[in-house]
């Protein structure tokens, strides 16, 4: 499990993304044909959707924290902005899943939870800044973007909403918050939220892509892109991963980033966070600015989308002291992104190409090549592709409930409510807030005896660094994985 001294500050990479805002007509999404992001290398993907928390009045309130275990599980959605039948919760999903199962195993290797947890949607509300100014709510002063962005820039009333994503410490447990995508066919995507994190010590709060293993014992197989905040860091530290960040004999240092935020700016103030999930490489940018990138284990297959603001006493989020707090709080959410889901694929060339890096209405395309009153075609390259492996990880059996984003493997009980229907359904599974790129090889690796020991079934056996038993119990084999890990199966 990574430690935080063990891993490297690095500088922000000083790349402005050169935009010119207003040089391209407002359209609507039923004209694009597809959407261009404006990264270093341009992509292209086949849909986009906004959600907007900024202007919310009438599902602003702030709940009081539920001071039962079992009152945080069942809790009922704070607003009908989060019910059934609302556009916010046609894509997304909130969960209560709760870790007692986790805590029974008393494997630190699986993970290192000292306190019960459970997700809550009495966590997940619409707030209003009632005490802060226009430029303090949007951060709208010093250029980015290569000048300030036109929405960033205008006006807006001291009572700004936004959604808050809270986490508490309770005399015996913690409540915490997570929602995920409904579709787990998301595959590349540019995600951006316009947020920050405040609290206490001790928490963590995350943006992340998540594809479950295809076992609960693979957790060297988990796929996933994280953007993380842990209030236990410098308040101007953001950690970006390409899972897995470890494995049993310490950190994989090509997986994580820790990067100081531009301009002297700290995680608790607003700020545009990006990330863009592409063929080989996940990049990371903040108002603007090419944040990090990394190509070691982007991951492949198509995932969910994720957001979680968490504590469970362990060595990655630290602990909280009984009733402290702390929040992630979003203004709004966008995302253009292609989908393997029946009757959402896009294949094939682009037609009308829109953007909504160059626009001068938040959540609003232009069109930037094309004709703005017929699709035509236009000669631009595929949406973002890649080959599966040969051998395909195994969809969640769920499409609600995954474990928060932490350096640990994690196996979980989900007790998940649909927020159209109090049906609970019960699964077990395991997270590792880590995933693999090099993933699924059919190669298996001969065994070798260290010191007379034995792996037993799923343990690992082979790998870089690897210093512990390499030969497996009779009748399973040491299958390699990837550099860091082979496993006896």
């Amino acid at each position: 499990m990574p430690s935080h001294p063990g891993l490297t500050l690095l500088a922000a990479v000083a790349s402005l993304i050169t935009t010119t805002y207003g040089a391209f007509p407002l359209t609507s999404d039923s004209n694009c044909g597809c959407y261009k992001t404006n990264a270093t290398k341009s992509n292209y993907f086949g849909h986009h959707k906004f959600w907007d928390f900024r202007s919310l009045h009438e599902h602003a309130k702030v709940p009081p924290p539920l001071d039962t275990f079992e009152g945080n599980e069942r809790a009922d959605a704070t607003s009908p902005f989060f019910g059934g039948g609302q556009a916010w919760a046609a894509t997304w999903a909130m969960q209560n899943w709760n870790n007692t199962e986790l805590l029974q195993l008393k494997n630190t290797y699986v993970n290192d939870a000292t306190i019960k947890m459970v997700n809550s949607f009495n966590n997940i509300y619409i707030e209003s800044s009632h005490n802060e100014t226009a430029g303090q709510a949007h951060n709208a002063t010093g250029p980015w973007l290569n000048g300030t962005a036109p929405w960033l820039n205008g006006t807006a009333s001291p009572g700004l909403t936004f959604m808050t994503m809270r986490t508490v410490r309770h005399d015996n447990f913690q409540s915490s918050a997570e929602f995920e995508s409904r579709s787990a066919g998301y595959q590349f995507l540019s995600i951006r939220m316009y947020a920050r994190t405040k609290g206490a010590r001790g928490a963590v709060t995350a943006m992340f892509t998540y594809r479950a293993p295809p076992t609960p014992h693979n957790m060297a197989l988990v796929q996933e892109a994280d953007l993380e905040i842990r209030t236990n860091d410098p308040p101007t530290y953001v950690s970006y991963t390409n899972q897995p960040a470890w494995n049993s004999t310490g950190d994989i240092p090509e997986a994580t980033r820790n990067v100081s935020l531009p301009s002297g700016r700290r995680w608790s103030d607003w700020a545009h966070y990006r990330m863009d999930w592409t063929p080989g490489s996940t990049t990371w940018f903040v108002n603007g600015q090419q944040h990090s990138s990394i190509s070691f284990q982007a991951p492949r297959d198509p995932a969910h989308v994720m957001f979680n603001s968490w504590s469970d006493g362990g060595s990655w989020s630290g602990h909280m002291r009984p009733r402290e707090e702390a929040y992630l709080q979003i203004q709004w959410i966008e995302i253009v992104y292609n989908n393997t889901d029946t009757g959402r694929e896009r294949p094939g060339k682009c037609v009308n190409v829109c953007s909504i890096d160059e626009t001068t209405e938040l959540g609003t395309p232009v069109l930037i090549t094309g004709d703005s009153q017929s699709q035509q075609p236009v000669s631009q390259p595929p949406f973002p592709q890649q080959p599966r492996p040969s051998t395909t990880l195994g969809r969640p059996p769920t499409s609600q409930g995954r474990p928060p984003t932490s350096r640990t493997s994690q196996t979980r009980t989900t007790s998940t409510q649909s927020k159209t229907s109090t049906t609970k359904s019960t699964t077990s599974q395991t997270k590792t807030t880590s995933q693999s790129r090099s993933q699924t090889s059919s190669t298996l690796r001969p065994t070798a005896g260290v010191g007379g020991c034995t792996s037993k079934k799923y343990d690992q056996c082979d790998g870089k660094n690897w210093a512990g038993c390499k030969v497996c119990v009779s009748g399973t084999t040491c299958k390699f994985q990837n550099d860091y890990y082979s496993q006896c199966v």
